[in-house]
């Protein structure tokens, strides 16, 4: 699936002037509130109108302002899961679901209910009113739905923003399922570090209605522009060890290993690790008597000031590298310098989401 967008639209002082190219997967839309992210997502989905802009996805043209064509919404086949839940107060969770179907394309195959309700965990909830559910619940819910509909792009605004954390940790691993179990192509709109570090395979980045910078989640979540209580690298690794009578896990990285708090992870799972650089310190000897659990070795790979009296510190252990935000100061008084070996000391309380 190839999604192409071009979109500029003035809404109030509000200027949207976006775009970008989608290979399937998880395409992410990050950034604050009020960048434009919804605003982008709704013209893709055709409850809007662009002033300017074309839509093209598989060769398909659903809008091209300069050529009069705007395909409308229902004839799209695209499924849209929204910040609520959105079900139906007076049907089961399986009507629920089953309304989804009323809308999969003529000569579509038909999706699999029992593989969707088992992937998404809800066979319990089925004769259920949706009154009887949890927040979480109701949003796997209402991705069944958008699902059972065949769509060929899933849209997904905010989809955990009305959640609190608790809910939030409960429904992430069903949309990590989603995204490896299905070849169905999503365009995810999040302004949260956690989801975008664990869902996205690329990541479009914007702010004040533009993309300001496109690529990997940890291409993008190292950059200096991303908040800094929340830049840090995104590290993939198989989790080795589950203890859980210690609540943890222990994820292999490409030449070290790294303890988390145990988010119902399996042996054997791949994961992501999102480590914010502000949560990490740097030795020059190996620290001893220490609380922390994750001590890397590595060696200084750059050193980036800020201008403002901090430097940011990449540092590479084996094919992974790790973020530091510390001051000048530390930099001097540690004679770090390019290729000098180090330790990076990271709280296992700075992993828990």
């Amino acid at each position: 699936m190839t999604l192409i967008v071009e979109a500029r639209q003035r809404l109030g002082a509000f200027s949207l002037d976006s775009g970008f190219t989608s290979e399937g997967g998880v395409t992410a839309l990050f950034g604050r509130s009020g960048s434009g992210k919804t605003s982008l997502v709704r013209i893709i989905a055709g409850l809007a109108r662009p002033d300017q802009g074309r839509l093209v996805i598989d060769d398909e043209v659903l809008v091209d302002t300069q050529k009069r064509i705007f395909v409308p919404k229902h004839r799209r086949h695209f499924g849209y899961v929204f910040q609520e839940g959105r079900l139906f107060p007076h049907l089961s969770v399986r009507q629920n679901l089953t309304y989804g179907r009323w809308f999969a394309p003529k000569g579509a195959a038909a999706a699999d209910f029992d593989r969707i309700v088992d992937m998404l965990g809800i066979d319990a909830l089925l004769e259920r009113r949706p009154g009887a559910l949890s927040g979480g619940e109701k949003q796997r819910v209402a991705i069944g739905r958008a699902l059972l509909s065949a769509p060929r792009l899933l849209l997904m605004d905010e989809p955990l923003a009305a959640l609190d954390e608790a809910r939030k940790a409960e429904i992430l691993p069903y949309l990590q399922r989603l995204r490896d179990e299905t070849a169905t192509p999503i365009v995810y709109v999040s302004h949260s570090v956690a989801e975008v570090a664990q869902l996205a395979d690329k990541v479009v980045m914007m702010k004040d209605g533009r993309v300001e910078a496109v690529g990997t989640p940890s291409e993008i979540l190292s950059l200096p522009s991303t908040d800094r209580r929340e830049a840090g690298a995104v590290l993939a690794g198989v989790v080795e060890r589950v203890d859980a009578a210690h609540g943890l896990a222990t994820v292999a990285l490409s030449s070290a290993s790294l303890t988390v708090p145990n988010a119902r992870v399996l042996e054997g799972q791949h994961v992501r690790v999102h480590v914010p650089e502000r949560d990490v310190m740097v030795a020059t000897i190996r620290p001893e008597g220490l609380s922390a659990l994750n001590i890397i070795d590595g060696v200084v790979a750059a050193i980036e000031p800020d201008g403002e009296g901090m430097a940011r510190i990449r540092i590479r252990s084996g094919s992974d590298v790790l973020l530091a935000r510390i001051t000048l100061l530390s930099v001097e008084r540690l004679v770090l310098a390019i290729d000098r070996p180090v330790f990076a000391v990271i709280k296992t309380v700075a992993l828990e989401r």
